[in-house]
């Protein structure tokens, strides 16, 4: 307290992730973070169940059980700054039930700890670099949404400077990153008008999921200081492409006798190891049931489809974008996967965990996977079709038990309900497409 008085800090804001990676958080005086940590701060545990209608959605432990609390602490340790709230430090917390002083069921910070520790229990220790694209979007009441892209020049991929960004909306983002340390690295515009990726440096696999968590609502509030929205939607646009949530995964042997890249072996096929390429098989044999978490919303599923470069197979290829699982080139200790499968509306905790437990399930399973795809992908006689709905992927994954028995059952469980809630409520919901389809000759 007194380091954070002496900084001009009066207020700690903390904040944790909900079912969704929404943050949820509160203002926290500096005079009461002694009681804040002493005893936590109470919250309606319905908070994991509300959606982003704030409709309270009947999980089981919410409305059934009279809307009960959690206990939310803050992590000191994860203190950071937030560079355009003067005053201001955020820091990260977990959340408990009072009854037990057990992690929340649904907690996802706690359900990647959970899958860590199942990987310390076979010498891994996962190390995770993400990549999130996100659309920045201008204020326009003539559109139904009231939303349109910024900047909507074309041809800019792999761009920064005004060309493509003419109010320097990256620059000026990238440095107050940059002073809230959080690990970004680089950054340019994307693909589609509009469109921004943002790297993040790699780590030890909790840490990239906090600092992607925290990525994602500092640009979410840097748009929205500045009369914008920036959306991390999969696909925003009918006439743009979708933004991803790709990571690169390799794992450290845990054991000191064998420290290093376990995903490196010079002699291995391709130069990996067989831990490596058993991580490959696990993401390829528990891809239907990873969509589920790695592509959340019903929205998701409109990023996907042939020739978008965004996976539409269950495949792996050597440095090949079109592959749902790549291998990055590099060799020794930069060997690595890449999983592309994940869209950017993904909670980067569930992403990472599901991630992570589909590659240890191929390492204790031995498998081997397949020949990797060679030239253009999108060829459905080469692979299988990943879900092409949420429905579709949510019952995939409430039948891998094998990876639900990984990511726990009451998890799974509040996920699964929320989830086809979610999609129970779009069904009976009348869009726009649907009008303009119908109605004039019906």
């Amino acid at each position: 307290m007194q380091r954070l008085a002496a900084e001009g800090i009066d207020v700690v804001r903390v904040t944790y992730p909900d079912l969704i990676g929404v943050d949820r958080a509160r203002d926290v005086l500096l005079d009461h973070l002694p009681s804040a940590c002493d005893h936590g701060l109470a919250f309606c545990r319905a908070v994991y169940h509300t959606s982003p209608q704030g409709e309270v959605v009947p999980v089981s432990g919410g409305l059934d059980a009279g809307l009960p609390d959690i206990t939310v602490r803050p992590d000191l340790d994860s203190l950071v700054p937030l560079p355009w709230e003067p005053g201001v430090v955020s820091c990260l917390a977990d959340a408990t039930d009072p009854a037990t002083s057990l992690p929340a069921p649904e907690s996802p910070r706690d359900l990647l700890r959970s899958v860590l520790a199942r990987c310390a229990e076979h010498g891994l220790r996962p190390v995770v670099g993400p990549e999130l694209e996100y659309f920045l979007c201008d204020e326009d009441p003539a559109s139904p949404s009231g939303w349109k892209r910024y900047a909507g020049t074309t041809g800019a991929v792999y761009t920064a400077g005004l060309r493509a960004d003419g109010d320097n909306h990256l620059l000026r983002t990238l440095r107050l990153l940059r002073a809230m340390n959080i690990g970004v690295t680089s950054g340019n515009h994307e693909f589609d008008g509009g469109q921004f990726e943002i790297n993040l440096t790699h780590s030890e696999a909790l840490s990239a999921a906090d600092r992607a968590f925290r990525f994602k609502s500092a640009i979410k509030e840097l748009a929205r200081k500045e009369g914008k929205l920036a959306t991390f939607m999969a696909k925003p646009f009918n006439g743009a492409g979708g933004s991803g949530f790709h990571l690169h995964l390799s794992c450290e042997s845990a054991d000191e006798e064998g420290a290093g890249n376990a995903f490196d072996d010079p002699t291995g096929p391709y130069g990996l190891s067989a831990t490596a390429r058993h991580a490959v098989a696990g993401l390829l044999t528990h891809a239907p049931a990873l969509a589920a978490l790695a592509n959340p919303t019903v929205n998701s599923y409109k990023r996907f489809g042939p020739d978008t470069l965004a996976p539409w197979l269950i495949d792996w290829g050597l440095d090949n974008r079109s592959a749902m699982v790549r291998i990055p080139p590099e060799r020794g200790s930069g060997a690595r996967l890449e999983l592309r499968l994940g869209d950017a509306s993904a909670n980067p905790y569930l992403l990472i965990a599901g991630t992570i437990a589909a590659a240890l399930l191929g390492v204790t399973a031995g498998e081997e996977p397949p020949a990797p795809l060679e030239g253009y992908g999108y060829d459905t006689a080469r692979a299988a079709v990943l879900p092409m709905s949420l429905p579709a992927a949510l019952d995939a994954l409430e039948a891998d038990t094998e990876l639900t028995e990984v990511l726990g059952k009451d998890f799974t469980a509040s996920f699964l309900s929320y989830k086809r809630n979610e999609t129970e409520r779009f069904q009976r919901h009348v869009t726009d497409w649907e009008f303009t389809e119908y109605a004039y000759h019906l």
